[in-house]
């Protein structure tokens, strides 16, 4: 095999989750959308943004994670 910088690219397939949302954190959500599109002029649905907001919530918990032994 050929010496590639780029590692071999992870699992890409999409998985689709169906939760409930208490009222007050789905209003908390409708408002961060809000201000994302004053931030950043584009109008984002709060579903767009879950992924992105848990994967930065995890990403800035790592050393929580990390000791975690499950």
């Amino acid at each position: 095999m050929a010496d590639l910088k780029l590692p071999k690219l992870p699992d890409r397939t999409p998985v689709k989750l169906t939760i409930v949302l208490g009222s007050e954190l789905n209003e908390a959500l409708k408002a961060y959308a809000d201000r994302y599109a004053e931030a950043y002029g584009t109008v984002e649905p709060v579903v767009e943004l879950i992924p992105y907001i848990l994967e930065a919530f995890l990403a800035s918990d790592r050393k929580s994670v990390r000791g975690h032994k499950g």
